[in-house]
C-alpha cells in the first residue's frame, strides 16, 4: 500500500528559483524571510495562497514567493485582490504594497478595501521614501524631509497610516518592523487569522535612500524608550526596565513613572476599543522630540464584522432562489421595461 502522506511545508517550499534583487541590506529581505517562515505554519495549502502587489520595491514580492501571484498595476492591487477574493473566497489573499503605492496613487483603493471589509491581508511596507524611483519624498515622509524632489525640505504633513485605516473603518490594524523578526512573525499570524481586512504596517529600512529612518525604534540602545509594545489586556508600559507607563487624564495620554501608580491605574490596552485605538494612532510624534509619546507596535485594533465577499455571495444565492432572478437575461432586463410599437 502506497504512502500518500504529504510532508509538512517548510520555508523552502515558498522560495522560488528567482534571484532576489533588492539592494543589499534592504529591510525587504527580512520581511520576505518572515513571510516564508510563517506561511508553512498556517495549515493552508500552498495552491490556495495568492500574493498580489502593485508597483514599487516591495512589489517584487510575488516573484520570490512560490505561490500564485500577480504583479499588478500601480496602486491598484486592492482592486485586483478584491475581485479575486469575491470570486474565490476560499483563497488566502495577500496584498504587498508600499507607502507610495498604497497611500498616494492607490489611496482611494486602499480606503475602500478597508471600509468594505474584504477578507485579505495587506502588508504595507513603510520606508517613508520612494525607493524604486530613486529617493523622492513619499506620503509618509516627515515634514522638512530633504530629498531629490524636495531640496529645501518637504512642507507636506505626513500621512498617518494608522489614523487613515481607522478612519476608513478597518476591522484590523497592526504595526511591526523589519528588524524584529519574532514580533513580525506574530503580527503576520494575527493578520492572517483575522476574518476581514487586515492592514499590517511594517516599518522597513531603505538603506540606500532613507537609511536609519526608524533607527531609534530599532536600535537596542534606544528602542525601549521610544516604542510601546501592545498586549491585549495589559497596561501600557515602556522603558529599559518598563519603568514608565501611560495613563489617561480624560482623553489626554500622560507619561508617568510606573512606580507612582498601580497597573490598574494605567491605560489597559483593549484591542476592541475604537476610541482608544484612535488615540494610539495619534502616538505619532517624532521620537527625537522631548516628551514625545512612544510609537505603538502590535495590534492597535481588531474587531469582527461580516465580510464583503460573504455578504455578496449570500446575496447572489438569495437572488437565485427568487423567481426570475436565476436567469441572467431576466436579471439584466429588470422589472422596468417598455415595449416600443
Amino acid at each position: 500500500m502506497s504512502d500518500t502522506t504529504t510532508a509538512p511545508l517548510t520555508a523552502k517550499d515558498f522560495a522560488t528559483d528567482q534571484e532576489v534583487r533588492w539592494c543589499p541590506g534592504c529591510g525587504d529581505y527580512s520581511i520576505l524571510k518572515q513571510v516564508q517562515t510563517v506561511l508553512p505554519t498556517l495549515d493552508i495549502p500552498k495552491e490556495n495562497i495568492v500574493i498580489i502587489s502593485g508597483i514599487g520595491c516591495s512589489s517584487r514580492f510575488p516573484y520570490y514567493m512560490n505561490t500564485y501571484g500577480m504583479h499588478s498595476i500601480h496602486g491598484r492591487a486592492p482592486a485586483v485582490a478584491s475581485g479575486l477574493k469575491m470570486t474565490r473566497p476560499e483563497l488566502s489573499v495577500w496584498i504587498v504594497t508600499g507607502d507610495g503605492d498604497a497611500l498616494s496613487i492607490g489611496g482611494n483603493h486602499i480606503i475602500h478595501l478597508l471600509r468594505r471589509n474584504i477578507d485579505v491581508q495587506v502588508l504595507l511596507f513603510n520606508n517613508q521614501i520612494y525607493g524604486l524611483t530613486k529617493g523622492q519624498y513619499s506620503p509618509t515622509s516627515e515634514t522638512n524631509k530633504v530629498t531629490k524632489s524636495t531640496p529645501f525640505g518637504s512642507i507636506d504633513n505626513p500621512f498617518n497610516p494608522a489614523a487613515l485605516a481607522l478612519g476608513a473603518d478597518t476591522t484590523f490594524f497592526a504595526r511591526s518592523m523589519d528588524r524584529d523578526p519574532k514580533h513580525l512573525q506574530a503580527m503576520l499570524r494575527r493578520s492572517e487569522g483575522h476574518k476581514g481586512s487586515a492592514l499590517l504596517e511594517v516599518y522597513q529600512n531603505c538603506n540606500i535612500f532613507n537609511d536609519g529612518a526608524f533607527g531609534m525604534m530599532t536600535d537596542k540602545k534606544t528602542k525601549a524608550g521610544v516604542t510601546l509594545m501592545l498586549e491585549h489586556g495589559k497596561p501600557l508600559v515602556f522603558g529599559a526596565e518598563l519603568e514608565k507607563g501611560i495613563r489617561l487624564d480624560g482623553l489626554n495620554p500622560q507619561i508617568v513613572n510606573r512606580a507612582d501608580y498601580s497597573d490598574e491605574d494605567l491605560w489597559i490596552h483593549d484591542e476592541q476599543d475604537l476610541a482608544k485605538a484612535q488615540l494610539l494612532a495619534r502616538f505619532f510624534d517624532d521620537p527625537r522630540e522631548e516628551g514625545a509619546l512612544p510609537r505603538p507596535f502590535g495590534v492597535l485594533y481588531a474587531i469582527e464584522k461580516p465580510t464583503y465577499e460573504k455578504q455578496l455571495n449570500d446575496q447572489i444565492e438569495l437572488a437565485k432562489e427568487q423567481k426570475g432572478l436565476g436567469d441572467l437575461n431576466e436579471l439584466i432586463a429588470g422589472t422596468e421595461t417598455w415595449e416600443v410599437k
